[in-house]
């Protein structure tokens, strides 16, 4: 493993400024705003010059620079979402109570994507070009960031974006906080194929790039790696509260695993009628690939128990540095704020993106992404050690979970470090 430079937070509670802390339904309905994150340890302006450290004309002044936050806190992908908004504010308020970045409070200011990708587009386009934002921390859905990508290479923009997702791409624009296929997707599969004797999948996805993509690589992987079989593949548009015909199906097909990527609010709908029909943990395997404790919380425990998530990050994580993580977390977004593995990684992004200014010694573009390219950067994050590789992935471990009527998940298995290769051999 390369000698890497590791950044740990320092504990402490922070608050926004402004009086009372913005409740959780409030930040989900936000439509947009920019926020200003208050002083609590540290004097700004003692960083290098300006001139020095923003040659490209970004929002930096001698004691600020804005950061842009990309989320839908609307529309179906709020539930999935919000956690990330929070997590990202948490850093963010983290870091400003240390002296900021290179001398610099952060100022954010926070955009609406609504669930709709042109919209992600265009709100990216306003904070490039008009807010002239230092980085973007945002999106969720691959829909949602190939919406965003050409925008960002385009203006040279950076994004940070934290969720799991199909891999097959790599931009310099961009850090991948989440896991892409070959750590997700084939560890999972090899997982539930050994521990279950899993031979036949039925899979089940929303119909937009990610599920499509990512089924598309489990099934060629099932088929050639683990030798089992198919049995049926079937999409639910976005947004989607129908699920009786799948169900039916699955029923009659009788797979050893039901294999799913339903996102968002579909989720509710998806799981509840599977209990309704019978089909339950106990008698049934199923594998997600895109439910956390945030979905948990909408979906109900009690229509989850039983079933299994494949995640790098649950909150119910066992480790000193963890435990410290979801205080503070509930310390700022209330005692019922869940904390998914999203949420864990968009809370990444920002302290990610911190070691790379002060590495670069500049707000840059150029300069930040070549500091990302340097194999030096890494972070005690509450999953763990996590290394930002050359390729703007991380190094991390897969985790799965066994889900409880709680809402939290029992880790019934830990990987050991899987390298990021987003463009695996033959697929």
């Amino acid at each position: 493993m390369p000698s890497k430079k590791s950044m740990l937070p320092t504990n402490y509670s922070a608050v926004l400024s402004g009086g009372a802390m913005p409740t959780r339904k409030k930040i989900a309905f936000a439509v947009a705003g920019t926020l200003f994150f208050a002083l609590t340890a540290s004097s700004y302006g003692a960083g290098p010059a300006t001139s020095q450290v923003d040659t490209t004309h970004l929002a930096v002044t001698d004691t600020e620079v804005t950061v842009g936050q990309l989320h839908s806190s609307t529309g179906t992908m709020a539930i999935s979402e919000t956690g990330a908004i929070e997590a990202e504010r948490l850093a963010i308020s983290q870091i400003n109570a240390m002296g900021g970045v290179l001398g610099r409070k952060i100022k954010v200011i926070q955009e609406d994507g609504a669930s709709d990708w042109p919209t992600f587009a265009e709100k990216a386009k306003k904070l490039l070009e008009e807010n002239r934002v230092a980085a973007i921390f945002g999106c969720w859905t691959s829909a949602s960031r190939k919406a965003v990508l050409p925008v960002l290479e385009r203006d040279n923009g950076l994004l940070y974006y934290p969720t799991f997702y199909e891999g097959l791409e790599q931009s310099k624009n961009v850090v991948y906080t989440g896991q892409e296929a070959t750590q997700q997707v084939f560890a999972g599969l090899d997982w539930v194929s050994k521990t279950k004797n899993a031979k036949t999948f039925y899979l089940i996805g929303s119909d937009y790039i990610w599920p499509r993509t990512t089924m598309k690589l489990a099934r060629k992987y099932i088929e050639t790696v683990l030798h089992g079989k198919v049995v049926g593949e079937e999409y639910a548009a976005l947004g989607s509260t129908d699920f009786g015909s799948t169900i039916n199906k699955i029923r009659l097909k009788k797979p050893d695993v039901i294999y799913a990527a339903v996102v968002g609010g579909s989720n509710v709908s998806w799981f509840k009628q599977m209990k309704a029909a019978g089909i339950n943990g106990k008698d049934h395997t199923l594998l997600t690939l895109s439910v956390t404790e945030d979905e948990a919380k909408g979906i109900g425990g009690e229509n989850l128990v039983g079933f299994y998530s494949a995640m790098k990050y649950f909150q119910s994580l066992n480790t000193p540095r963890n435990e410290t993580f979801v205080k503070e977390f509930k310390v700022m977004w209330g005692a019922g704020a869940p904390v998914g593995d999203v949420t864990q990684a968009a809370y990444e992004g920002p302290w990610i993106w911190k070691a790379a200014v002060e590495k670069a010694g500049s707000f840059d573009t150029d300069k930040v992404a070549k500091a990302e390219e340097s194999g030096t950067i890494s972070f005690d994050a509450p999953e763990g050690m996590v290394y930002l590789e050359p390729n703007h992935h991380l190094k991390t471990k897969l985790r799965i979970g066994e889900w409880r009527t709680d809402g939290q998940a029992d880790i019934v298995y830990t990987s050991g470090y899987i390298m990021p290769n987003p463009f695996p051999k033959g697929y």
